[in-house]
């Protein structure tokens, strides 16, 4: 072997040299969970433990640090209803809305009709707990700023994202149909 043809000997990795330590940001969400409808303490008595974990779980996959905070409202058809006739020109009930706040630390609101979302899963055939689940996760994602209704590209990021998350908690892919 000569010496052009010799493989160089591998350095020794030595001590590190110290450098200036980043600060640890800590990610956390807090999320506070209101109910105005007493039909969901009945249809589904761990819902604030639910959405908070869906919440929490929407952030972190989301990739978002700081502390920041949110609020889930659990209500009745009728109050979804009147707020999407108000805010959205559509005089009908629906799952989940989502109210960004436009804030830094407070995300902002989300706000599910307890009818509505039973009526889908049994549809759908998904248990109640994890179309609610998801509803939360994708409430949380519109409050983080994704956008199903701006391009099929937004919309495929966004469903992406959502069945990761969903994934890592659980829940099977919303968006495959089950007969």
């Amino acid at each position: 072997m000569t010496r052009a043809t010799r493989k160089p000997k591998a350095k020794k990795p030595g001590p590190k040299k110290p450098g200036p330590k980043k600060p640890r940001v800590e990610s956390s969400l807090a999320c506070a969970v209101v109910e105005l409808d007493d039909g969901w303490v009945k249809a589904l008595p761990d819902a604030a433990r639910l959405a908070r974990r869906a919440a929490r779980a929407a952030y972190v996959g989301a990739r978002r640090s700081g502390r920041r905070s949110l609020t889930v409202a659990l209500a009745g058809d009728a109050a979804v209803r009147k707020l999407n006739a108000r805010d959205r020109n559509k005089d009908k009930p629906t799952n989940v809305l989502s109210y960004p706040s436009g804030g830094r630390d407070f995300l902002g609101d989300i706000v599910l009709a307890r009818q509505t979302v039973w009526r889908e899963a049994r549809e759908q055939r998904k248990s109640p707990a994890d179309h609610f689940t998801h509803l939360v996760v994708h409430g949380t994602l519109h409050l983080l700023g994704y956008d199903h209704e701006t391009g099929e590209l937004d919309a495929e990021r966004m469903e992406a994202l959502e069945r990761r998350v969903l994934a890592k908690l659980g829940v099977a892919d919303p968006y495959i149909e089950r007969s």
